[in-house]
């Protein structure tokens, strides 16, 4: 049977589906991106294209159409500098703030309402580790509803992130997150100007020491301890 405009109601009824989806797309990006003045302005934001590009690989992917799905994917890694496999599951209302750098490997699972920020990784531990996995084992992380991941962090493995957890910026996550916690890097120090006068009038001494008067090695061997805080209860604070 068909419409009196000639398309099968299945077809119809996907493409108003397809339109609702897209419409909410462009609403969250409304209501969290203060920059965002316009519905027109958000259809140019690289975000969008990656995520309704992802859409048409994914379908793609489920169907077996492993070579035209990751040729969909490529293109708009180029035109968004947003990198998603094919065999990413994405759930509603997902947004990725400025977008650039985020990588999204093959068997990350991502819930609603999950909002990633720039050069987050979603990714596997290594081919050293994955390689001893049996075919098709999980490799990439879940993210649950509500998950928020500041700018840099890496969320690596076949590991959880629960609902409503913050991972903050240049977080390494490499074990399971519980619901409505906080990752967080330790915050680099400001040095007051009297304690680093020494230090700068020194010169060639402190360049060959240790460094750690201006904060240099410290600052890098602090990342590396990322400290789980729970949260009260639906609230991911920065």
């Amino acid at each position: 049977m068909h419409t009196c405009d000639g398309a099968p109601p299945a077809r119809r009824s996907l493409l108003r589906r397809a339109l609702a989806q897209m419409r909410e797309d462009v609403a969250v990006v409304m209501d969290k991106d203060p920059a965002a003045t316009s519905r027109g302005e958000v259809l140019l934001y690289p975000h969008i294209h990656a995520l309704w590009a992802h859409r048409v690989a994914h379908a793609w992917y489920r169907r077996g159409h492993r070579t035209a799905a990751r040729a969909v994917a490529l293109a708009a890694r180029f035109l968004t500098g947003i990198d998603i496999h094919p065999g990413a599951v994405i759930g509603r209302r997902f947004f990725i703030d400025h977008g650039a750098a985020v990588v999204i490997g093959e068997t990350v699972e991502i819930g609603d309402d999950v909002m990633l920020y720039h050069q987050v990784t979603l990714g596997s531990v290594g081919w050293w580790k994955d390689r001893r996995r049996p075919p098709g084992a999980k490799r990439h992380p879940t993210v649950r509803d509500g998950v928020v991941i500041g700018v840099g962090a890496s969320v690596l493995g076949p590991i959880t992130v629960e609902e409503g957890a913050y991972i903050g910026a240049r977080a390494v996550v490499l074990e399971d997150v519980p619901p409505h916690s906080k990752v967080s890097c330790p915050r680099p120090r400001v040095h007051d100007p009297a304690d680093t006068a020494g230090s700068h009038a020194s010169g060639s001494a402190n360049s060959s020491g240790n460094h750690n008067s201006s904060g240099t090695s410290g600052t890098s061997s602090s990342l590396h301890a990322a400290a789980t805080t729970p949260l009260s209860k639906g609230v991911a604070s920065p």
